[in-house]
């Protein structure tokens, strides 16, 4: 699929609880693009600036630098009419124009390509994503490993007692659990954060 022209463009979602690769796979895409000499634009919400305020940054420590904006509609008033693709980042931070956002630049032929946790900690599904993942042409659906028991985990364990559906944080705040070792009102960190850690990371 390459978009052409006003209408021809579309949307791709990556997805999936925290630690399952989500960032890396959206820099993954479009370095890719990037490669085929694609004009990009890449946009991230400013409250996320755990690792950086100018990029997208993963877990694993890949970076693409990134334009951080407050509210959705920030993106279309920055977008740059030769932009080709759109990277969108942590996009369940934003707010619920989003995938009006995401629906004007496909239909403007932009190819979108956003990264967000389908569901929060208590494993509702979180913010705009419902929306974007109902309108997207693609959807990419990944897990990380469960922390207590090495399964494929599609759910983010919050190990603090805050109530609050947004709270930033990495690994100090959160795991990938399973359905089974999920525990929606929040648990314990197990001792060692990553079972199989990823190429980069180191074991603390």
């Amino acid at each position: 699929m390459t978009p052409s022209g006003p209408g021809t463009g579309w949307i791709e979602v990556v997805t999936g609880p925290m630690f399952s690769g989500k960032s890396e796979e959206l820099i993954r895409l479009l370095r890719r693009a990037a490669i085929a000499k694609k004009r990009l634009q890449v946009f991230k919400p400013a409250m996320d600036n755990r690792f950086s305020e100018s990029e997208v940054v993963s877990h694993s420590k890949w970076r693409m630098a990134s334009e951080a904006v407050e509210r959705a509609e920030d993106i279309v008033k920055r977008l740059d009419p030769r932009t080709e693709i759109v990277g969108i980042d942590e996009a369940q931070f934003f707010d619920d124009d989003l995938p009006k956002v995401c629906s004007h630049l496909a239909n403007l032929g932009k190819r979108v390509i956003v990264a967000g946790l389908d569901m929060d900690y208590q494993g509702v599904p979180f913010g705009p994503m419902p929306g974007l993942l109902a309108l997207a042409e693609k959807v990419h659906k990944i897990t990380a490993i469960c922390t207590q028991c090495g399964e494929p985990a599609s759910y983010t364990q919050r190990l603090t007692t805050s109530e609050k559906q947004v709270v930033v944080g990495a690994g100090e705040v959160y795991e990938a659990r399973c359905r089974r070792c999920h525990e929606p009102e929040g648990g314990e960190q197990a001792e060692d954060s990553w079972l199989f850690p990823p190429d980069g990371v180191e074991e603390s």
